[in-house]
């Protein structure tokens, strides 16, 4: 296990000096001009190419990407003599429209997007897990063929057009619910926990379905093994063996899904996020986009980079626990 650990951390790094090659090049070869975009409309040749020289946009692109990838674990200095900035590790750079590191900004809106996540991510799991057992154990039956078309429908729906009817109806019509807002879970736990309702909501119905479905394939496909036709002849209750032998070895395929849409979520829900106006990494993304804030968005591209990986390792890790199976080639 230590050797699989390191092999694919390793990997893992490998990945993200990929991403953050790949990254770097379109933003280097495709974008305008950074310099042009901070010194605005009355701007001088002279001062564009003082800004080219603090940023180092001046150097050589593997130069400039030698030294953005430094700054990442030891930090960097931008500029020279009086005008020298220092930036800290992890230094991703500041933004050209605040002039803020792009590592604070990320970190101050990142417990705003980890609590959508964690919320619509509870949800979706219990529904979806939950749903897809009782079709499969239901398979064929009214409430099968309900769950069904249930998800299809659930699978169908825009996240932006759910988002926009569940306002209407909870919030202008029923008013059930305030529209959210920035309020701290310390100052008003209630208020707190309302805001987000519609946001895990909006998340988590598309995943819901989407594991219902995952979660009744697999439990049909291992009911069907021989080692559960040998349970049900050797007489053992069906609850044990629902839930020792056709239950986890289903899950597997769902924790592995589960770990990439959590990881990827962590990076930011761009569409939930920009719908309900919650300042999280997402609208950060949304927002940098429109302006060409291209520091910031490298930021939360490689953050969601990031995710993803240490996602896919936790999940190779969590394989063990419930497939036993997996233990042997590890």
């Amino acid at each position: 296990m230590p050797r699989f650990l390191v092999t694919r951390i390793a990997s893992g790094l490998v990945v993200l000096l990929l991403v953050c090659l790949f990254t770097y090049l379109i933003f280097f070869a495709l974008s305008p001009d950074p310099a042009v975009q901070i010194c605005g409309k009355n701007c001088t040749p002279e001062l564009i190419d003082q800004i080219r020289g603090n940023l180092g946009l001046d150097q050589p692109f593997w130069t400039q990407f030698f030294l953005f990838v430094v700054g990442i674990f030891a930090g960097r200095t931008y500029g020279e003599g009086a005008s020298a900035v220092d930036c800290a590790a992890p230094c991703l750079g500041y933004s050209f429209q605040s002039s803020q590191a792009v590592w604070d900004m990320i970190v101050q809106r990142l417990p705003v997007s980890a609590t959508i996540a964690i919320g619509a991510a509870v949800l979706w799991l219990l529904a979806g897990v939950v749903g897809g057992l009782l079709s499969a154990v239901k398979e064929g039956t009214f409430l099968d063929r309900f769950t069904t078309g249930l998800t299809l429908t659930s699978m169908s729906i825009p996240n932006y057009v759910l988002a926009l009817v569940l306002q209407y109806v909870l919030v202008v019509q029923l008013q059930w619910l305030p529209f959210p807002q920035a309020v701290a879970f310390a100052d008003d736990p209630v208020q707190w926990f309302l805001n987000f309702v519609m946001p895990w909501i909006v998340l988590a119905i598309g995943y819901a379905a989407a594991y219902t479905r995952l979660t009744r394939a697999n439990v049909l496909d291992v009911l069907r093994e021989n080692y559960v036709r040998t349970a049900y002849a050797k007489g053992l209750p069906q609850s044990l063996i629902w839930r020792r032998h056709a239950l986890r070895p289903a899950l597997t395929p769902v924790v592995t899904i589960f770990g990439m849409d959590f990881a990827g979520l962590l990076g930011g829900a761009l569409i939930t996020e920009t719908v309900f106006g919650i300042n999280g990494v997402g609208k950060m993304a949304a927002d940098s986009i429109a302006r060409n804030d291209q520091p910031v968005i490298m930021g939360v591209t490689l953050l969601a980079g990031f995710l993803v990986v240490v996602g896919n390792i936790v999940v190779d890790v969590v394989y063990s626990a419930i497939d036993p199976r997996v233990r042997v080639n590890a």
